[in-house]
């Protein structure tokens, strides 16, 4: 009997997956995790009591590819031939026709872009159509990967752009909340308190960005009186070039991604 949705590895984004769908809504009954570490089976069978848990791919009607990406060709084989009709990819730098190709048919394919915070479903992840996608595929990787965050749909020749900024994105931020944490220790703060104040800041700021109907230079403006603090403060990060320093990072990261996709 197959399970309506498999998941071809169990790491972490497999479980974020897995989690986030059982979150909002699926019966366990309908889901599989395919998983070759037995520690890993064992964990995953008893933290999601009634989710099969299996050594191998099994027949389902879709399957999500969430294994490290030299072990996508091999995931995508055997769950076609376990009877899959659709895949979705979370695999980095694995081209829809490298997996079209594994498939060695008229399998739809899906290739997405996640982040880490659908770690804690608040994720980003940007989807592309292989060349026998349609709509449904679509709003199928769409209904799975909402579970975990924001779903967008893009080209697949932006994925690269996608992964060099909010694939590597959350590393950026990491690094700010180090500095600022790092900053408030050098002006005379306990380490305890420059985290909270600098997490907090970025988190209250993340929201207020979302929800608010201005974008960030008119939120900025608003922050910045003339002649202020934050004035001040703004005019040392310009001097450094850290607008710049974000823009080559997130270059260099899309070349970067151009260059693992094609090897």
């Amino acid at each position: 009997m197959s399970v309506r949705l498999l998941l071809v590895g169990g790491g972490r984004m497999g479980e974020a997956l897995l989690g986030g769908m059982l979150a909002a809504g699926r019966e366990p009954s309908e889901l599989a995790v395919a998983e070759v570490s037995g520690a890993r089976r064992t964990e995953l069978a008893d933290r999601y009591p009634g989710v099969q848990v299996v050594a191998s791919p099994v027949a389902a009607e879709g399957v999500v590819l969430a294994t490290k990406p030299d072990g996508i060709a091999a995931a995508v084989t055997a769950s076609v031939q376990a009877g899959a009709s659709r895949l979705l990819s979370v695999a980095a730098g694995i081209t829809c026709a490298a997996m079209e190709a594994a498939a060695g048919g008229s399998t739809a394919v899906v290739r997405a872009m996640p982040n880490t915070p659908a770690l804690v479903g608040a994720g980003v992840t940007a989807i592309a159509p292989g060349s026998t996608a349609g709509e449904e595929d679509l709003a199928w990787a769409e209904e799975i990967l909402s579970a975990v965050g924001v779903v967008v749909r893009v080209k697949e020749t932006q994925l690269d752009a996608v992964t060099g900024v909010s694939g590597s994105g959350p590393a950026y931020v990491f690094l700010v909340a180090e500095a600022l944490s790092d900053a408030g220790v050098l002006a005379g703060l306990t380490r305890d308190l420059a985290n909270t104040l600098a997490f907090q800041t970025l988190l209250g700021s993340s929201q207020l960005l979302v929800q608010s109907a201005d974008g960030p230079a008119e939120l900025r403006a608003a922050v910045t009186s003339p002649g202020g603090t934050t004035a001040a403060g703004t005019r040392e990060l310009e001097r450094a070039g850290v607008r710049s320093a974000f823009l080559e990072a997130v270059m260099a990261a899309t070349e970067r991604a151009r260059e693992l996709g094609s090897a």
